[in-house]
């Protein structure tokens, strides 16, 4: 029996609450309606919250879909938005602000930039167009954060139903020859002085250029196209690393620089 589809009061009721519990630094125990099945209707509930959040987009986390779960579903990679209150510099060792009760993960990831000339009805791109549409690269953290402590326990359209579980980026150095560099750069990420991941733009599926070449599709073709100075954070390159308040943690991108943090509770 073929689910029914989520109707549209209830998509709202739950883009409201997400909403809500975000701005008010609140966890949601459960999920705040009907769980969404296909990443169509996880867009949608996203689509609505975008919305009613009183900021304006300066960027978009994307992420992955698990290999076992990319055929039902359509797509090996999902997209959330990141705002302008959302975005902060690396200026020395960061603080993150994770929700009592809720999700937060910290996540190694190059951060893209895209340049000026992107054609806003082009809705199929190589993987070659993607990368010359991209600026600059920098070295970043995103910190994946949710007020649902099981979001990423529940599938790809609730991730997406809710910004994609993203809670901000903090962006680093800029590389430089990134070019010929990208996919030679090692990266550790360490907790509590425990490595719990190694890797680089080959970990993720395709490199961190297919995250930009997806999500100038998945833009056009949402009626949301990239334009010049939109950030991409390209995806966790060394895993999803859960983490709660009161510990530290270090993103060494090797040869290129680190970024050091800790995470308080988040307060309004």
């Amino acid at each position: 029996m073929t689910a029914e589809p989520i109707h549209e009061s209830s998509a709202a009721a739950v883009a409201e609450a997400f909403v809500s519990a975000r701005l008010a630094l609140r966890a949601t125990p459960d999920y705040p309606g009907v769980l969404p099945t296909t990443m169509a209707e996880g867009y949608a509930i996203q689509e609505i919250a975008i919305g009613l959040y009183p900021d304006r987009i300066i960027g978009w986390k994307v992420g992955g879909v698990p290999p076992a779960r990319q055929a039902e579903l359509g797509a090996h990679r999902l997209a959330g938005p990141i705002f302008a209150r959302n975005e902060w510099p690396v200026d020395g060792p960061v603080t993150v602000g994770a929700i009592e009760g809720g999700f937060c993960a910290v996540e190694a990831e190059f951060i893209a930039r895209i340049g000026e000339g992107v054609d806003p009805a082009k809705t199929d791109w190589t993987i070659e167009e993607a990368t010359a549409a991209v600026d600059a690269v920098f070295i970043g953290i995103e910190i994946a954060g949710s007020p649902l402590a099981a979001i990423n326990d529940l599938g790809p359209p609730i991730v997406a139903s809710d910004f994609g579980n993203n809670a901000g980026v903090f962006v680093g150095p800029e590389l430089g020859g990134w070019r010929d560099r990208l996919d030679t750069i090692g990266v550790e990420t360490m907790i509590d002085g425990v490595s719990v991941g190694t890797g680089g733009s080959p970990s993720l599926q395709g490199g961190a250029m297919e995250s930009v070449r997806f999500l100038l599709e998945h833009g056009a073709r949402r009626g949301r196209p990239l334009t010049a100075g939109i950030l991409v954070s390209t995806g966790a390159v060394t895993g999803v690393h859960r983490i709660y308040s009161g510990s530290d943690f270090v993103c060494d991108f090797q040869g290129v620089g680190e970024i050091r943090g800790r995470v308080v509770k988040a307060q309004v």
